[in-house]
């Protein structure tokens, strides 16, 4: 592991915390198997793992509190930035919305293990108002956690990252055009998942003014909510929606409108293709949701 002994020694543990930061922002770089390295470093004479803990830690709170004070001025709006920098399925803000509702803040202990839940539950929790003081708290076990992890198995298992480097250097350029081929693939993969969810949510939207049009002109359409309570607490409704949870699923012939506040329109699509397989024959998801309707003067119902 000579080699990248060397480079660690030479950039020390900024590189730690600027890699950590960056991938905490949402970009999608694996800093993980950095730490597991660093541990390693560690056994060979390089910093202390408390340090590379410690970095590793700064970083994670220095990205999630930026998230945090983001979600918190912008509200949910900020979640559609969120999953435009990290290569996530765009599902992942209603699931992560209904952990948040069931766990609170307590969801950022594990929140860094789960792929796609870290990269967005720090900014919901801005947006959903968690107190800061337990944010704070469950975050800096949570960073703890995940960073102490990946430097203990580091060091416990130097040998074998050291064998796998030492590996590496014998290739020569070889082993370079590996590390950067394992790269470039995990990248390609985060990118093939994305696309992949696009596809299977591929339908018909309808925009702000043709729902519009719809309801003066007549039948009014059905109008379904596919967001969670806390969410329509929250920010509100579109007049004469009803929660999808309520939804009678009978007798209904008319246009339906499904709509919700993910990048995307995630979820009202994922709820839009199980009332077309229920037997709803015109099911249209709204495109920009419910941030779309409030963005072109229309009323929103609160209470």
């Amino acid at each position: 592991m000579s080699a990248f002994t060397g480079w660690l020694e030479h950039v020390g543990l900024g590189a730690v915390f600027a890699l950590v930061l960056v991938e905490q922002i949402g970009l999608p770089l694996p800093s993980y198997p950095l730490l597991i390295i660093a541990g390693a470093w560690s056994m060979q004479g390089g910093a202390a793992p408390a340090r590379i803990v410690g970095v590793a830690v700064a970083a994670c709170l220095v990205a999630d509190t930026a998230w945090y004070f983001t979600g918190f001025r912008f509200g949910s709006r900020v979640l559609r930035t969120m999953c435009g920098i990290a290569v996530v399925p765009d599902s992942c803000v209603a699931d992560t919305e209904r952990l948040f509702s069931r766990y609170g803040t307590r969801m950022l202990v594990v929140a860094k293990f789960i792929p796609a839940l870290g990269a967005v539950s720090t900014a919901m929790a801005g947006v959903v108002g968690a107190a800061l003081a337990g944010f704070l708290f469950y975050d800096l076990v949570g960073s703890l956690l995940w960073a102490a992890s990946g430097v203990a198995l580091g060091a416990v298992f130097h040998g074998a990252v050291d064998d796998v480097f030492r590996t590496l250097a014998q290739l020569g350029h070889a082993g370079r055009w590996l590390i950067g081929l394992a790269l470039a693939a995990f990248m390609a993969y985060k990118m093939w998942r994305r696309q992949r969810f696009f596809q299977e949510l591929r339908m018909a939207r309808i925009s702000v003014p043709e729902l519009v049009r719809l309801i003066e002109e007549g039948p009014e359409p059905l109008i379904v909510d596919a967001r969670s309570p806390a969410a329509r607490a929250r920010d509100g409704m579109i007049p004469r929606a009803v929660a999808f949870e309520a939804l009678d699923r009978s007798g209904h012939t008319g246009d339906v409108v499904v709509y919700c506040a993910c990048p995307n329109e995630a979820t009202a699509a994922r709820i839009a293709k199980q009332l077309k397989a229920a037997g709803f024959s015109r099911v249209r998801p709204l495109e920009g949701g419910i941030h779309a309707w409030a963005d072109a003067g229309l009323a929103i119902f609160r209470g």
